[in-house]
């Protein structure tokens, strides 16, 4: 692994997004926007405080996810992957780089997601702030990063799409937005568990909340980048050079 490379190449990727506002749009303004939907709809009423954190989880991961997997499949639909990949460019220098990129766009997008939801949307954060910030920025590293392993197994953005029931609605499901994890089956309680999104809601509910202390909010998001690794090292194993 080259650090120079990985550098170069998350750069790369920066200064095409930089010219796709729609792009842009859609990974640091429509989590927020979302989220302000939902406040609207929960106006006067206690809701939008319980399933809050759990949505400043939900709409980061899905938009990175979807645009991640979609932008690496069109490098190596266009051939771009495979020139790449003939120089001196290593399978984890341009998994590490594309993380990078979008883990900056992630920056931004945690640090605009929780601002609006706290500031303008009102949601209320017993916790330090600044916990939520992390947690949602691990959160949409999370989301790149499986987005990134989801595109090695797709050959269209049709394809990609068909990876959401496969991979993300299983974990909203299963996360605990819904119905507290703990009142689930014992079985499906024991599925959640291995299920990154899980921890990342159980992660943003303990920093609202403030009631299970700091710990609970470290393991949580250490148990989410631990996953986000994983996917980073699967990712870089299954990469493939086109879609052929």
């Amino acid at each position: 692994m080259n650090p120079r490379l990985t550098l170069a190449t998350a750069g790369r990727v920066l200064a095409q997004i930089r010219h796709d506002p729609r792009t842009i749009g859609l990974l640091v303004l429509v989590p927020s926007l979302l989220l302000g939907l939902m406040a609207w709809i929960f106006t006067d009423t206690a809701v939008f405080d319980v399933v809050g954190p759990a949505l400043l989880a939900l709409f980061p991961f899905i938009t990175m996810f979807l645009v991640t997997s979609i932008t690496m499949l069109q490098e190596r639909r266009s051939g771009t992957l495979e020139r790449l990949m003939a120089l001196p460019l290593g399978r984890f220098d341009l998994i590490l780089g594309y993380t990078l990129a979008f883990g900056a766009l992630a920056v931004v997008q945690a640090l605009v997601a929780v601002g609006f939801a706290v500031q303008v949307c009102g949601l209320d954060v017993a916790g330090d702030p600044w916990l939520l910030v992390v947690v949602a920025l691990v959160d949409a590293l999370l989301g790149t990063t499986l987005g990134l392993m989801a595109s090695a197994f797709a050959r269209s953005e049709f394809q990609v799409v068909q990876f959401l029931p496969a991979l993300v609605f299983p974990q909203v499901l299963l996360g605990g937005i819904f119905v507290p994890r703990d009142r689930m089956p014992d079985v499906l309680h024991a599925i959640s568990d291995w299920l990154p999104l899980s921890h990342a809601i159980e992660a943003l509910q303990a920093v609202s909340s403030a009631t299970d202390g700091t710990g609970t909010v470290v393991r949580e998001t250490v148990i989410v980048a631990a996953f986000a690794v994983a996917f980073v090292v699967l990712g870089a194993v299954t990469l493939r050079r086109s879609t052929r």
